[in-house]
């Protein structure tokens, strides 16, 4: 699985950015039913990297309070960066007060057809299920429990500073991961832009949190306009990456969403 390299993650702030559309702002969704699970140990080893491409979630500012989706959730990788408040409700492994946590998705948690959905296959269509880092779930529940249920509803994503681009990629590709999406934390259209030789060039979704662009690119200012998923926000981040950017560095916008 490929994801940016974090021995040569490098952030560089544009100097020019702006916004546009800012009338979708994300409000926190409804509190659901669910169930949760985790994985790895209290290292957090195992949720590094993950389906998102955000790869040291240390380095890429995520942490180890984490999630994978259950398929109904991830959205074929448009769940990628969503964020969510759940708290342990109706088990005794519950803690006392059901203390609420937040979490981001930054991976997911496949089906497993060899079990049933209510017996292992905890993250088979349709459920909706959380996979949670074992640190995370130690916030609110007993680990020994295995699987709790919980409630849990989608909310803003609080985000310090701008929205991040990783490039890599080629000459002739272009392969950004966005990461530090605020507001609904999600993309759902992004395009490029060269300086001022190109026109909107589109970006093809390629995995996670990942968008591809086929075309030379080098040489020129990269201006990034991107679409939200859930809210249809539109921001434009001018310039992002300077006329002397390179692959296998990050670059941080000054505007995000709201």
């Amino acid at each position: 699985m490929a994801s940016p390299s974090t021995a040569a993650f490098a952030l560089v702030v544009s100097l020019v950015s702006m916004a546009t559309s800012a009338n979708a702002r994300f409000t926190a969704m409804q509190w659901t039913p669910a169930h949760a699970t985790f994985y790895g140990d209290e290292t957090a080893a195992e949720t590094m990297g993950g389906a998102c491409g955000y790869g040291n979630l240390y380095a890429t500012g995520y942490g180890t309070d984490t999630a994978a989706l259950s398929t109904t959730l991830f959205r074929d990788g448009y769940g990628c960066g969503t964020c969510y408040q759940m708290r342990c409700t109706g088990s005794p492994s519950c803690y006392r007060g059901s203390p609420v946590i937040t979490v981001t998705a930054t991976n997911l948690c496949p089906p497993n057809w060899a079990q049933d959905s209510n017996n292992g296959g905890w993250c088979n269509p349709p459920r909706t299920h959380f996979d949670l880092s074992k640190p995370a779930f130690m916030k609110m529940a007993y680990w020994r429990a295995g699987i709790v249920p919980v409630m849990y509803r989608r909310v803003p994503c609080a985000r310090r500073g701008g929205l991040r681009f990783a490039l890599q990629g080629n000459a002739y590709w272009l392969l950004a991961y966005v990461m530090n999406v605020a507001g609904a934390g999600d993309v759902g259209e992004m395009w490029v832009k060269r300086g001022s030789s190109t026109g909107w060039i589109r970006m093809s979704h390629n995995w996670g949190a990942a968008y591809q662009a086929f075309a030379q690119l080098g040489g020129q200012a990269l201006t990034f306009k991107l679409t939200s998923y859930t809210t249809r926000q539109t921001i434009v981040a001018t310039n992002v990456a300077p006329t002397s950017w390179c692959l296998g560095l990050t670059y941080q916008a000054r505007v995000n969403f709201s």
